[in-house]
């Protein structure tokens, strides 16, 4: 008889063991624990905008769900009508012109990261990762079975790699490089001749570009977002852009998300999506298609209240003693650096905190304020606070954040 115990053979893969839980979902999470169990919490976590869905797009769905059209299954890369729908939006925003075929809807941006990886790499291939990252871009690399190389460029460089970083990391194994303008975590919009110039050594040194524009149209001040495959176009045939409806137009919740990408590519991505979800749900896809198609008339208003929003959340941020926040000029999300505070007493408690980490569950924990640390981001030291949040809650919780910071 086998001796082995149930424990002992019960084991979970190599693979899934390797890879770190989504430390924003995780903030996210017990934010909400916290305010179910009747705390008073301000969230400052997670990447959701607190504007809802607008009217028409939420109409387009409640028609679709009276269409018995919509009932059955769809095509695995996405409806027909948005596949050419995205198509023109490429050409709309990013200036060049894809075709259909080389559009795959995907169940949120996510998704589309995921199958990224899973159709580019082979084991021990390499993928330079700008870093602060998004994060959960070094765990897609791992679960397929790649090396994430990081790349780090801090404030002082509005936290751009420098060609010179890129290329000291670039090995024989070097697969891909992914661009992330405007950027998660630190809200940066990278120059026009970085990006450029990423867009021509990724194409002198056959290195597949994976450009996530899912914050395109988040740019303050003088920032504008410059798409690779436009500043690049030789760079389009190793391109593949990412990207969704839920940030530009309030959608998180309907995980709709996609990849455009040369077409051998896109079948690849269909192929394995085909044996992962199928399609993207019809109800959502509809939903998306009037996004997409429509003005950004409500995408512009959104954008002028998260303006607002930014000058009040790093002006707060730079009230607090020992806190450092550059002024972001894209997306919805303020980096802060908080290492002058870490190795002294902070709260109520006095409590002497020697990470970012143990910062932010402290800081969560006596404060009831949700950040998520800068390890998660590949960035210890800093706190990424999103301030896609009502401007009543992003004041208290700044207040909260600088009454505990000072006592």
């Amino acid at each position: 008889m086998n001796s082995m115990t149930m424990a002992e053979w019960q084991t979970l893969s190599d693979r899934i063991n390797t890879v770190a839980p989504s430390a924003t979902l995780a903030v996210d999470s017990k934010a909400k624990a916290m305010k179910a169990a009747g705390l008073d919490v301000i969230g400052f976590g997670a990447g959701e905008p607190n504007f809802p869905t607008p009217a028409n797009v939420v109409k387009a769905a409640a028609d679709a769900c009276l269409d018995p059209k919509n009932y059955k299954y769809t095509p695995t890369p996405g409806l027909p009508e948005l596949r050419e729908a995205i198509a023109a939006k490429v050409l709309r925003d990013s200036g060049y012109e894809v075709t259909a075929d080389q559009v795959v809807v995907t169940n949120g941006g996510k998704q589309a990261v995921y199958e990224s990886f899973q159709i580019l790499l082979n084991p021990g291939d390499e993928v330079i990762i700008p870093t602060p990252y998004w994060t959960s871009y070094p765990e897609a690399v791992k679960l397929a079975g790649g090396v994430p190389v990081e790349v780090f460029a801090g404030a002082d460089v509005n936290f751009e790699p420098s060609l010179e970083a890129l290329e000291a990391a670039r090995t024989e194994r070097t697969k891909a490089i992914i661009v992330n303008s405007p950027n998660n975590p630190t809200g940066a919009v990278w120059k026009p001749e970085t990006v450029e110039a990423i867009g021509r050594w990724a194409v002198e040194h056959h290195i597949w570009i994976i450009s996530d524009e899912i914050y395109e149209h988040l740019n303050y001040d003088d920032a504008h977002t410059t798409y690779i495959g436009a500043v690049v176009p030789e760079c389009r045939n190793q391109l593949l852009v990412l990207n969704g409806v839920a940030k530009t137009y309030a959608m998180p919740g309907w995980r709709v998300g996609w990849m455009v990408a040369p077409v051998e590519v896109a079948k690849a991505a269909t192929k394995l999506q085909g044996h992962m979800t199928s399609n993207v749900a019809n109800i959502s896809q509809r939903a998306a298609l009037a996004a997409v198609a429509g003005p950004l008339d409500e995408v512009h208003k959104m954008r002028e209240a998260f303006d607002v929003r930014r000058k009040a959340i790093v002006a707060a941020l730079n009230d607090i003693e020992g806190v450092h926040c550059p002024t972001p000029t894209g997306a919805f999300y303020a980096f802060a650096d908080i290492t002058a505070l870490l190795g002294k007493p902070l709260g109520p408690n006095g409590t002497v905190l020697q990470t970012s980490a143990d910062f932010a569950a402290a800081l969560l924990d006596e404060a009831h304020v949700a950040a998520v640390p800068g390890e998660a981001f590949g960035a210890p030291g800093y706190l990424r606070f999103s301030y896609a949040l009502a401007d009543a809650d992003l004041a208290e919780g700044m207040k909260r954040m600088k009454e505990w910071v000072e006592q």
